[in-house]
């Protein structure tokens, strides 16, 4: 018998990733379990799932991988967990700018006419 391992993808709101339960043939998918192990067809059907059922545009639900790439995939997550600094690091000094540098906020306000007449133009 042909299994495959897959997941909710983690909950991610800037990439669209909100499904955080999901089933599927009696089997309840949780994103915070992690990985399940499943028979071939249904992971074929789960590999169809999007985030939102109405909206085929919006981003797959779940990842399906093999166990090798299941492996490779929490390696690489694990590496960009670390990839944060901790106090103990050797961290280079942020350099603030020179007292008289221009920022945004010295920047004038545009005037009504200046925003009336960027519409009128287009």
């Amino acid at each position: 018998m042909d299994t495959m391992l897959i997941r909710l993808k983690p909950l991610d709101l800037r990439r669209g990733h909100v499904l955080r339960r999901f089933t599927y043939q009696g089997i309840k998918f949780h994103e915070e379990r992690g990985w399940y192990r499943v028979e071939k067809s249904v992971a074929d059907y789960l590999r169809s799932v999007h985030q939102q059922p109405a909206d085929p545009l919006s981003p797959l639900a779940f990842d399906i991988c093999t166990e090798d790439e299941a492996k490779a995939v929490e390696a690489k997550e694990k590496e960009t967990e670390n990839a944060r600094k901790a106090a103990t690091d050797d961290i280079k000094l942020s350099v603030a700018r020179p007292v008289g540098a221009v920022t945004t906020a010295d920047l004038p306000e545009p005037s009504k006419d200046d925003r009336k007449g960027k519409k009128d133009r287009g």
